[in-house]
């Protein structure tokens, strides 16, 4: 039996809609692990230009998602480009809009709203229409609820909702979380994980710790 190819574009070729953003990215400053795929009715390709969000050369930050992940239609990433510098009267970028505003041009001002890289871990669910703000980090196995709006960092396995993103509850239990950790199943050679995919999918975690 062949194995999964995590660089073809539509992993199930009826399907146009869904497909594994490894193959689709083409900037630099996005980094998305295996398997990872976005569903739209109007294409995986738009993920680029329609989910991430003022991303910008010159700020010089990065999206990287993890493994496994699965992201909804119109998931948005909002990236650093999108802030403003609060620190005078006026947030308005005089700076950045041609030439004649360009001696209001301050590289202070792109620090100052710098937020970070955005990190997306492995086996993350995201809802339809989930927004995550600059900077943030979400944790292996998070749930994103559809419309909500993520601006602060997400305990691995925790399912969160709202605006602003609230954690609703944990997935599992603080022991199974650390066990499902060290685990990490995703980082398993692709035949392993073929070969134990029901203990993937199922809720016994000596099952997968003992998984072969």
């Amino acid at each position: 039996m062949p194995l999964p190819d995590p660089n073809i574009v539509h992993p199930m070729p009826d399907q146009k809609r869904c497909g594994y953003l490894k193959a689709l990215v083409t900037r630099p400053t996005i980094e998305i692990g295996d398997f990872t795929y976005y569903d739209d009715p109007l294409g995986p390709e738009r993920f680029e230009e329609q989910c991430v969000l003022y991303h910008f050369d010159f700020v010089g930050d990065r999206l990287v998602i993890g493994k496994f992940c699965a992201i909804a239609a119109d998931t948005c990433f909002i990236m650093n480009g999108a802030n403003h510098d609060m620190r005078g009267f006026s947030t308005y970028p005089f700076g950045i809009l041609g030439e004649d505003w360009r001696a209001a041009w301050d590289d202070g001002s792109v620090e100052a709203g710098f937020r970070g890289d955005t990190i997306v871990g492995n086996d993350v669910w995201f809802g339809t229409e989930a927004m995550v703000m600059p900077g943030v980090t979400i944790g292996d196995g998070a749930i994103v609820a559809a419309r909500a709006v993520v601006s602060r960092d997400v305990p691995p396995y925790a399912i969160v909702a709202g605006n602003p993103a609230r954690v609703v509850r944990a997935r599992f239990d603080e022991e199974t979380v650390s066990r499902l950790l060290a685990v990490a199943w995703w980082h398993w050679p692709i035949d392993k994980i073929m070969r134990n995919v029901d203990a993937i999918s199922g809720a016994d975690i000596e099952r997968l710790e003992g998984a072969r």
